[in-house]
Order: C-alpha cells, then sequence, then structure tokens
C-alpha cells in the first residue's frame, strides 16, 4: 500500500485532524496503526514514507509506546506533531522511572506488577504460554506476553496491528485514568500536562537526533588549555596527568606524596599546611583559597581533573559527530518531580567549555533563561495573592525585601530556604516574616511537607505523581527497623524533598510547556530547540530570523504560561540574548 493509499484509507475511515491513531513502527519492514475499533498493518520498506503523508494530510495525536518511535521517524526526518506518549503519561499517573509496556498494562488492568512475565526459558517458575495462541498479545493471565515486548509483536504484519491495537487500548485506558486524576485529585491541569509530556517526548528525540551545534576546533582548545594537548600514546597521557598533580604537590614538604584523587589523603595534605577542614567538598575549600597556595592549585587541579576525566578529548571523540553535532540521550522525565534529563554531559558541562557551543555558519542561538522561576511558580500553584503581586516586579525578591523589612539577599536566601526546607540561618530567621506576609504559599509548602514526612504520595499542580515511600518504623529488632532518631531524620528529609518537588515538578511542567510551544511556533523561522538546561532554552535560527525568533520566545513563554496557568495573576519573564557561541550568555 503506497503513502496516499494509506491516507485515503484512513479518510474514509472518519480519521481527522486531532483523531487518536496508534502507531507501531518496525524499521525496514512496515508499521501498525490502529484507531476507533479498526486496525491495519503495512508492509513497506520505508515506513516513514506512509507516516509523513498521513502526517501532512491528517494531522492525527499518534499514540506511542515511547519516544523511541519518534527517534526510529526523526532518523528519516519525519517530525510527528501531536503525540500521547504512554511511557510518559505512566510516568506521570504511576511516578517512579520503570514504564515498560509490560509494567503500562499491568498497572492499566489492576494486574500485581510482582507476577510480570519475563522472557527466558522454560521452567519451574516460567511455564511459557503453550496454552494460547502465540499469535494474541495477552496471556491467560492477563498479563502481556514477553517475546511480544522484546520485539516479537514485528515478526508479521498481523501481529504489528495487534499490537498497534494493544497501544490503543493503553492510550484509551491512561486517557480515562488522567481523568479520574484530574477530578479525583483536584488537579485540573493533568490532562494538558499528559499531552505536553508527551510532546516533550518528542522533542527529546530531535534533540537526540538533530544534536547540539560544536565546533570541534574551539572545543579542543578549551580543553587544551585545561589538560594539555590530546595526548599520542598511554605513556603520553599517564606523563600530562603526573605533570598536573606536581603543580599541586610542590606546595607540600618534599619527600612526602600524596594520592590527589583521594579525599582522605588531600585532608592529610592539607592539613601538612596547616589548613584544617572537616571535608575537602569544592564550596568549603573555595573560602580558603586565600589561606595557602596549596588550596588554588588544588582547586584548580581539581577543574582540570574533571575536564580530563568526563570532559576530555574522549568525550569529544564518543559524543561529537563529524557533521558538527553533539548528541547525547535525552528523557522528558527523570522519574522524579519531572525535570528533564540529558546524558554525555549536555546537562552539567562546565561553564569554561561553552565557547565550543558554537551557532553554524548563517546561524545564531536565541539563548532564553527564565527569571526567578522557583517563586513565581509557587505564587501560582498556592494562589497566594500577596506573592503573585511581588511577581509583577522584574525582580521579584525586591518586593519581597521590603514586606519583610530585610535587605535583598536576605529576602532571596528566605524564599529558597522555605522551598527547600531550610531550618537554620538568617534565612529561617526571616521565615516567621513570609509566614505573616505570605501564608497561603508557606501553608502549601507546609503541608506538602506534612504529607512526605509520613510517607503519602503527593501529585504537582500538573497531576504528576511523586513518589515518597512509606514512613514505617518497624518493629525494634526486625529486618528494616530502625530507631526514632533515624526515622525522624527520614522523615524530616522526606519533608525538604516534597514541599520542594512540588515547586520544581510544577516548574518543569511549566518549563515543558514553553519549550514544546517554541518547537511547534518555530516551524515556521526554521528555528530549532537544541538544548534544554533546567530553565534556560537555546534556540538555532538562521541570522535573518533572529528577530522575530526572539520575540517567538518570549511570546511563547506569555502563550505557555496562559495554558499552564489560566487566571493570569503571576507573570513569569525571560532573559532573551541573540549569541554566537553558548559563552557569551550572561552567566
Amino acid at each position: 500500500m503506497d503513502p496516499q493509499a494509506v491516507v485515503d484509507h484512513l479518510v474514509d475511515a472518519g480519521v481527522g485532524r486531532g483523531s487518536t491513531v496508534a502507531l507501531v513502527v518496525a524499521p525496514g519492514r512496515g508499521l501498525g496503526l490502529a484507531w476507533a475499533d479498526r486496525s491495519l498493518a503495512i508492509e513497506t520498506a520505508a515506513p516513514a514514507a506512509a507516516v509523513q503523508a498521513v502526517e501532512d494530510a491528517v494531522a492525527p495525536r499518534w499514540a506511542v509506546w515511547s519516544a523511541a518511535t519518534a527517534v526510529a521517524l526523526a532518523a528519516d526526518g519525519v517530525r510527528l506533531v501531536k503525540s500521547w506518549d504512554a511511557v510518559a503519561v505512566h510516568r506521570l499517573l504511576f511516578g517512579g522511572w520503570r514504564a515498560d509496556p509490560g509494567r503500562i498494562w499491568a498497572r492499566l488492568h489492576g494486574l500485581p506488577t510482582s507476577e510480570i512475565p519475563s522472557a527466558g526459558p522454560v521452567d519451574l517458575f516460567n511455564q511459557g504460554d503453550d496454552d494460547l495462541d502465540p499469535e494474541q498479545p495477552v496471556r491467560a493471565d492477563g498479563h502481556l506476553k514477553p517475546d511480544w515486548i522484546d520485539g516479537g509483536w514485528a515478526a508479521s504484519p498481523e501481529r504489528m496491528a495487534r499490537w498497534a491495537a494493544v497501544l490503543l487500548e493503553v492510550a484509551r485506558l491512561q486517557d480515562a485514568a488522567v481523568d479520574e486524576v484530574a477530578a479525583r485529585s483536584d488537579r485540573p491541569m493533568a490532562r494538558r500536562t499528559a499531552f505536553a509530556e508527551s510532546t516533550a517526548e518528542l522533542l527529546c528525540a530531535e534533540l537526540m537526533t538533530d544534536g547540539l551545534p560544536m565546533d570541534r576546533s574551539a572545543m579542543e582548545s578549551l580543553v587544551s588549555a585545561y589538560v594539555g594537548p590530546r595526548p599520542q600514546s598511554e605513556r603520553e597521557a599517564a606523563d600530562l596527568r603526573s605533570q598536573r598533580d606536581e603543580v599541586v604537590l610542590q606546595h607540600v614538604p618534599q619527600g612526602i606524596r600524596f594520592d590527589l584523587r583521594s579525599p582522605t589523603q588531600v585532608k592529610s595534605m592539607l592539613r601538612v599546611v596547616g589548613v584544617e577542614v572537616p571535608d575537602t567538598r569544592a564550596w568549603r575549600l573555595e573560602g580558603l583559597r586565600d589561606v595557602h597556595p596549596l588550596v588554588d592549585a588544588l582547586l584548580t587541579w581539581r577543574k582540570a581533573e574533571r575536564v580530563q576525566t568526563t570532559f576530555g578529548y574522549a568525550w569529544l571523540d564518543e559524543n561529537l559527530g563529524g557533521d558538527g553535532r553533539f548528541r547525547g540521550e535525552w528523557s522528558g522525565s527523570d522519574g522524579a518531580a519531572g525535570r528533564m534529563t540529558a546524558s554525555a554531559g549536555l546537562h552539567n558541562m562546565p561553564a569554561d567549555l561553552r565557547g565550543g557551543v558554537v551557532a553554524e555558519p548563517g546561524h545564531v542561538f536565541i539563548r532564553a533563561d527564565l527569571g526567578q522561576i522557583e517563586p513565581r511558580v509557587l505564587a501560582s500553584v498556592s494562589g497566594d495573592g500577596s506573592l503573585a503581586a511581588a511577581t509583577q516586579a522584574d525582580d521579584l525578591y525586591a518586593p519581597v525585601a521590603v514586606e519583610l523589612g530585610v535587605d535583598r539577599a536576605t529576602a532571596k536566601v528566605a524564599v529558597l530556604g522555605a522551598m527547600y526546607g531550610q531550618t537554620t540561618g538568617e534565612g529561617a530567621r526571616a521565615l516567621v516574616g513570609l509566614r505573616r506576609s505570605y501564608p497561603v504559599a508557606m501553608a502549601y509548602l507546609d503541608e506538602a511537607d506534612r504529607a512526605a514526612q509520613v510517607g503519602t504520595d503527593l501529585r504537582t499542580y500538573g497531576g504528576r505523581l511523586v513518589r515518597m515511600g512509606s514512613a514505617a518504623l518497624g518493629e525494634p529488632g526486625q529486618p528494616g527497623s530502625m530507631g526514632e532518631r533515624e526515622a525522624r531524620s527520614r522523615a524530616a528529609a522526606r519533608g525538604r524533598y516534597g514541599r520542594n518537588a512540588m515547586v520544581q515538578g510544577a516548574a518543569a511542567e511549566l518549563f515543558k510547556v514553553w519549550a514544546v510551544t517554541v518547537r511547534a511556533r518555530g516551524r515556521a523561522l526554521d528555528a530549532h530547540v537544541v538544548l534544554c538546561l533546567h530553565d534556560e532554552l537555546l534556540v538555532h535560527v538562521p541570522t535573518e530570523h533572529a528577530a522575530d525568533a526572539a520575540a517567538l520566545v518570549d511570546d511563547a513563554l506569555q502563550e505557555a504560561a496562559a495554558r499552564w496557568a489560566p487566571d493570569r495573576t503571576v507573570r513569569f519573564l525571560a532573559e532573551t540574548s541573540t549569541i554566537r557561541t553558548w559563552a557569551e550568555a550572561k552567566a
């Protein structure tokens, strides 16, 4: 069946814009589709062409198992516009990270996850499925068959169609579960969150496929400034490492050697020169740079060592392609509060190396960073009118400082401390003022804290389940039991995590709505999101469209905020700039 015939078939069957169509793709073999009460399998060596034809003509909402489908299609130049991602929605509904088809199916059908079958040889504990039709995907006990999950669904066109039908049932059940969350948990944004999370996975597929523009020569020059030229042999690498070590060790008495990679020996080394510290954490040593030259040398060495071991030549060789694009794995959710994640150092690249991230010739980056996003989100999700009023200022902490009668720095520490559960220091002392001036926001955080302490799972503003675990102490002397002091300590830690997750999770939801809005609106300008870093977007765009793209990014934030927080009482803003290299962005 040629692509146009597929389109005609779907149109004749009543599929239109926004209709849900389940899609499974077997590269080089074909695809399966399911919609309404029908399914279809297409044998073709180029399934992407059929998908693209349907996308262009019908623009459905594609139900997919995971971002892997979008990755496979993106490799052939296909960009899905809308999706319902079963893995993304499962993590939203049930929390955590594990979200394979067997687990998704089991949770939706009320089946025990402890009894999910696994693939393997038939033995005493795994009797196989000989009593059932092997051409059916569901076992007698209701679980999905492991061999189908592991790729057996692609063995024939009939199986592709049945697997698509299974996926369509999953999408329908998830859709109903999202509605239940919205009604039962008072999280009316759950449906919009499910759509945004699914589209964020499409964005992740494109980030993986397209990569981040990077200049190899510039990046190697930056790496070389820390660790020296690229070694030509293992022996040369060892010599360079020894030379870097010696720059530090020259500050201790001759004849004494220390292993700089051992925290215990580093602590002893510092003691030799009269620097006593309880630990060797970088933030602690930063305050002692001027006490002894050894401290400054050690901190400089640490930066070089990090570059060498994590962001050195091997890092570039492994992840930077010949096309000048740096690629890592991306996920729309971290399995906790829901922040986007990336591998290959894309989320923790040292600022000193950002000069190697360079726009391609004829292009620039639009860099936009959400301003003071966490307190603004807190004002929105808590419904605190007084804190919402403070968000009208460009610098939210300024009116908060006036209200509390403290300086701006103390006001900032107080607000952030309230969200992170800080109980000591100047910020904690200002908490009394925060409770007086912003009681609704503080009550919102306190409620999350109390619930988390006793192990009650939480749901973010957008409906994501954040698992808190059990708070049970257990019986004294029994496995898993703990003393009262340890139990209280763990409960307090859960409380701090819970209050922060309610803000961080909501901020992640808003950020992704913004990112996918930029993704959608940017196509007209050939503008593409190439990096999502916490609260920061980096968009790659032709130079002639730079001004329009910068305006688009700002407009997209207001559109996203209107969708995410419809009452519009909170002001959200971003610092936007047009740059040639990522290093030009304001730190």
